[in-house]
């Protein structure tokens, strides 16, 4: 435990109000508001309540707003209050098969049932900055429609019926699953546990690591099987009703990767899988999931470990941005005494080594 040179609470409380301050900024711009956040920031929302693992958007909004926009520091917000919640139990398994698509999208077949559905994307944007944004721009409405009632199957679902791609497992009712917010990691991890130490990864650290494995860091040759994006229904079973009751939707982005086939004497051909999902619009956290879920399983599939996406020790315990930043920035905190007792040391070592050398000036700089 660190304990404060003296008068070191006074000098805190002024940081504290100083944070404030500066967090406030210029008081003749008008208060940012949470509904502001969340509204026009809404991906950085995404990303808080994601890696925060918590669904709430105006607390995901409040977290980044007392952040400064500091995302990593917003995730710790929202991580901590979720500490603080009772847990009444679990909802069943979402079926994003069922989802009411905003967002649909296919880099293995042109044609699929139910159609491409471009939806809101930075995709086909020039990379260019519109000063248009800088004055108070207020789009045109964009053309709408009906919502679609046909059906959007799974593009893996279609390569599973012609046994073109591995099945996907069925999950038993009664199969305990892990969960790693109330137990320690421990290795090895079966992929229940990987899939969540993924979601709630840091996306940077997991779209350096899928970029590495397409650069031949691991066996990985994806194709985008789909992504999609949209709201799915939440159900939680009432023991008291004896059915699931919806508790309502939310938004979810949801990526299948379609990796190179595998085969053995037994069993034919057929392509691998790479899955990720995570709360909001979060693509290149899903894609990048996805992409390190494939990896991870190499000893699943028999493939030679050789890159660090494919070693699940090196990537769940370096993926959580919230235990990075706590152990790189405990460096901040005083370590007086440490360091006075290494610098003790070298210049012992120091005369030590000029005494045996019988060098003066070495031994005039170690007094």
């Amino acid at each position: 435990m660190y304990v404060a040179v003296k008068g070191g609470e006074r000098a805190i409380e002024n940081a504290h109000r100083l944070l404030a301050h500066e967090r406030r900024g210029d008081r003749d711009v008008p208060d940012l508001s949470l509904a502001q956040i969340a509204e026009q920031l809404s991906l950085g929302v995404d990303r808080v309540m994601t890696e925060g693992s918590l669904y709430d958007r105006e607390l995901a909004a409040l977290a980044i707003k007392q952040a400064r926009g500091d995302m990593i520091e917003a995730i710790f917000l929202v991580r901590a209050f979720r500490a603080t919640l009772p847990r009444f139990g679990a909802t069943e398994p979402v079926n994003t098969g069922e989802m009411q698509v905003r967002r649909r999208i296919s880099s293995t077949f042109k044609d699929i049932p139910g159609g491409q559905i471009l939806g809101p994307t930075f995709d086909y944007t020039h990379r260019l900055l519109d000063p248009q944004l800088a004055e108070g721009f207020v789009p045109e409405q964009p053309a709408t429609s009906e919502a679609s009632q046909a059906a959007t199957p799974r593009v893996t679902d279609i390569l599973g019926r012609d046994g073109l791609i591995e099945t996907s497992p069925q999950a038993e009712a009664d199969a305990p699953v892990g969960d790693l917010t109330r137990e320690p990691l421990n290795f090895p991890a079966d992929r229940d546990l990987r899939l969540q130490n993924l979601a709630r990864a840091d996306e940077g650290f997991l779209l350096a690591l899928g970029y590495s494995t397409q650069r031949g860091y691991g066996r990985n040759h994806p194709f985008a099987g789909e992504i999609r994006f949209g709201e799915v229904e939440v159900e939680f079973f009432a023991e008291d009703a004896g059915f699931a009751v919806p508790l309502g939707a939310i938004a979810l982005t949801e990526c299948q990767m379609v990796n190179q086939f595998k085969g053995s004497a037994t069993e034919a051909p057929c392509f691998t899988r790479g899955y990720g999902l995570a709360f909001g619009q979060s693509e290149r956290k899903t894609m990048s999931m996805a992409l390190v879920d494939r990896s991870l399983r190499a000893r699943e599939l028999d493939e030679e470990v050789t890159a660090p996406a494919q070693d699940e020790e090196f990537v769940m315990s370096h993926s959580d941005n919230v235990q990075a930043t706590g152990f790189v920035e405990h460096l901040k905190l005083p370590h007086y005494v440490d360091f006075q007792s290494e610098l003790g040391l070298l210049r012992k070592l120091r005369q030590e080594f000029a005494e045996a050398n019988e060098a003066p000036e070495l031994q005039e700089a170690a007094e």
